[in-house]
Parts: C-alpha cells; structure tokens; sequence
C-alpha cells in the first residue's frame, strides 16, 4: 500500500531477530533514512488503532520512531504525528503502571511500569533539526514502548511475571 510520501509495510512479528537486535544510529538528513520515516508514517497511518511504531518493526534497523496518540482516549499529551530520528530519552518521572500492547506481538497485552512525564530529544528525519517532545500519560507511553524497539526490547521483556498478561482485547499498541 502506497500513501503521500511513503510504503506502508508490514509489520514483523515475534520472535523474528530484528526485534530483540538493538537498531542503528541514522543521518537524519540521508535520503534512504527520509524514505524509511516516510514508510513508517506510512504503515502507521495505516493501522489507526495503533499509536506508535518503531523501524524495526517494519525491518529496518534504523534509530527511527513514528507516533500520533491524538486518538487514544487517554491522550492528554500531544506532539503531533511526528518520526524522530536517533531519539534518545533525557528525562523520567513519576512512574506508574499501565496496558501495553503491542503490534509486533498478537493476542496479548501485559501491565508495564513506566515513567508518566518524560522528555525526549532527538532529530527530524529530512532536515535534521533538532526536536525535543515533553509528553505525558499515553504519550510518554507509547513513545518509550518505541524506545525500546530501537534497544531490542519488547514490553514482554519488562513484565515481572505471568500475572501481569492478559488477552488482548484490541488492537490498540501502548
């Protein structure tokens, strides 16, 4: 599928090996890492369920992540439909439990710790320019369940037992 700008892929799913590999730091202003964001905006437009995606879900090894939480109902949060490039976390606080899931990982949703309020800096793929995101709530969710992605992590790997899964009910990821 074919949108403005970009291919949406598919998504791999576990085990493959490109999501527990840590993924590359990227040129921000490379034209082949410019089409990789415009892919993975793509393939997340494409799944309006979900609020983020990160490169190697899609299967590139590349420091890239795209998220639009505007639609989750418990969005407070919100930086725009936005892919940064090499994102890097500056900033956590006040941590909490809550349901992720994801879309690399069918059928199951988990409760997993993570910081409420956080900063982000990074850089946007096309010109460079520097980004930094403040984000709460789901927000700071989703984009930390993406920074993960890009470390070889999935939310399975932060659950601290088999109490914490459940079924999924939706499709929506973090």
């Amino acid at each position: 599928m074919t949108g403005p700008g970009g291919t949406a892929r598919e998504v791999l799913g576990a085990p493959h090996p490109l999501l527990s590999a840590v993924a590359e730091p990227v040129d921000p202003t490379a034209p082949e890492v410019v089409a990789a964001a415009a892919d993975l905006l793509a393939t997340l437009r494409r799944a309006p369920a979900t609020t983020g995606l990160a490169a190697p879900q899609i299967g590139l090894s590349l420091r890239l992540i795209a998220f639009d939480a505007r639609r989750h109902p418990r969005s407070r949060s919100w930086a725009g439909e936005l892919v940064v490039a090499n994102p890097r976390l500056a900033s956590a606080a006040h941590w909490d439990d809550g349901r992720e899931g994801c879309a690399s990982i069918t059928g199951l949703t988990a409760d997993v710790r993570r910081a409420t309020r956080i900063t982000v800096h990074g850089h946007l793929p096309g010109t460079g320019e520097a980004v930094t995101i403040e984000a709460d709530a789901i927000e700071a969710r989703c984009i930390q369940h993406q920074l993960d992605h890009l470390d070889g992590l999935l939310f399975l790997d932060r659950v601290p037992g088999v109490l914490s899964l459940h079924r999924r009910l939706h499709t929506c990821d973090a």
